[in-house]
């Protein structure tokens, strides 16, 4: 039955709520009812119309007919259903202009909901049901893109991603990776020590990790053999910033332990990474050297990528590849079983199991991929050069 305007005998509080609540039932049925520009009309009139709208209605039955003492009080009432009312027929109005679009059907620049947004907005109203206005926050920085595209192909082998502290003890950084207390390959770290630890034991004192290896025994320690991990992560050393080197930069180490793992594995394993990452025309090539860490040890190249392996790019000969036609891109090797012993009660006995392990300079690689000659450049925080990779 639709609304109409009774003649109130009751003006206390508890009254005046009781009609307001009905009318504005009514008036949020009559609104949701309002299909086309014909209908809001009806309903505009039903309710504004001067001599027989509802609004004058109220003004002529509950304000004129109130005692002297309510008048105040229903006035405030009187006040609160205008503006319900105005509200209600304007935003009938704005509903029925904005056409029900599905997602797929909106165009492919712009969703139902920026739409909607956008006709209620020119309309002057807004809509506090719709999502808010998310700010863009930029563009992954090139380094760190590089990292989460070689750490993804990894994953896709069956990796799981580690993580440790960029703050640690030597013991974990040198002496559990075969460091003894006097090898000259610490040396060619370059570590850079937390001042004031002169008083503690050498394998205590704290240091910025001049590699992620240290998450490679972290990990021994608390998860039983086999695994397989990929450590991405900044590391520090104490290089004095120039075109190649920077104090910090970015490692990408892996791990894989397990019984029978042998050399071919590794190769096996980092070819097919290398080609799906510089894609399936690369070719590798390993060379013998020498890491603390890892017997036997070598140094993973890949057909330069950049002049398909001539060393020539042109008539100019190819700068990244030194005119060789291969580009150094990691190091790695067979777990030294003297890394072993450190977790050996962990079900790592070097006796019955054997790993590889391999890490990489994400900083070199994006500087490789980008053709980027200064390391520099990625730390400047210069907008307008990072912007061209976003």
């Amino acid at each position: 039955m639709a609304y109409s305007v009774s003649k109130l005998t009751d003006y206390s509080a508890a009254a005046l709520e009781r009609a307001s609540a009905e009318l504005f039932s009514a008036l949020g049925h009559e609104a949701a009812a309002v299909q086309s520009e014909a209908d809001w009309k009806i309903f505009r009139d039903r309710w504004m119309a001067r001599k027989n709208g509802i609004l004058p209605q109220i003004n002529d039955i509950w304000l004129k007919g109130a005692p002297k003492g309510a008048k105040r009080e229903v006035g405030q009432h009187v006040n609160l259903i205008k503006e319900r009312v105005e509200q209600a027929v304007a935003g009938a109005k704005v509903r029925y202009q904005i056409p029900t679009v599905p997602i797929a059907h909106a165009g492919s620049e712009i969703s139902e909901v920026e739409f909607q947004r956008g006709a209620l907005e020119k309309a002057g109203f807004v809509d506090i049901t719709l999502p808010g206005v998310r700010r863009p926050i930029g563009a992954e920085h090139p380094v760190i893109k590089t990292m989460h595209e070689m750490v993804s192909v990894f994953q896709k082998l069956g990796y799981s991603v580690a993580d440790g502290p960029v703050i640690e003890t030597d013991y974990y950084n040198f002496e559990a990776l075969n460091f003894p207390p006097n090898h000259p390959a610490r040396d060619t770290q370059d570590t850079l020590f937390i001042a004031g630890q002169q008083g503690k034991p050498q394998r205590e004192r704290l240091l910025l990790r001049t590699h992620t290896s240290p998450v490679q025994i972290r990990t021994m320690e608390t998860m039983r053999p086999p695994i397989r991990i990929v450590i991405p992560g900044t590391v520090h050393r104490n290089d004095p910033p120039d075109a190649s080197h920077s104090p910090m930069f970015h490692q990408i180490e892996g791990l894989a332990v397990d019984t029978n793992i042998t050399f071919g594995d590794l190769k096996g394993t980092l070819d097919h990474a290398m080609k799906e990452f510089f894609g399936s025309s690369v070719k590798t090539s390993f060379r013998p050297s020498f890491f603390p860490f890892t017997e036997p040890s070598a140094e993973m190249f890949v057909s330069c990528f950049i002049c398909g392996g001539s060393g020539k790019r042109g008539s100019d000969t190819c700068r990244p590849c030194k005119q060789t036609g291969w580009i150094e891109i990691l190091g790695c090797g067979m777990v030294d079983p003297n890394v072993f012993e450190f977790v050996k009660d962990n079900g790592y006995d070097p006796k019955k199991v054997s790993g590889f392990a391999f890490g990489m300079g994400a900083d070199r690689i994006a500087l490789l991929k980008y053709g980027v000659d200064d390391i520099q450049l990625f730390f400047n925080g210069d907008v307008r050069f990072l912007e061209q990779w976003a």
